[in-house]
């Protein structure tokens, strides 16, 4: 799978982009889910959600400051 960059997210708007949080930290709960109960074949996915939901977020508060300063 790969990595969406910055611009790419930057792109999306804030409806999105809080679409794309939700969804990412089920998918953690989801993956943390399936490794307590021995069930997660692939461990890497871990790494690829937490960096998508770190970019996801920078994002967000990137422009939750702009508004602010406004």
């Amino acid at each position: 799978m790969a990595r969406p960059n910055a611009a790419d997210v930057r792109n999306l708007s804030d409806a999105d982009i809080t679409e794309k949080i939700d969804t990412i930290r089920r998918e953690l709960f989801d993956l943390r889910f399936q490794q307590a109960t021995r069930q997660l074949p692939n461990a890497h996915r871990f790494k690829e959600a937490r960096i998508k939901l770190a970019q996801l977020l920078t994002v967000q508060k990137e422009r939750n400051r702009s508004q602010a300063s406004s």
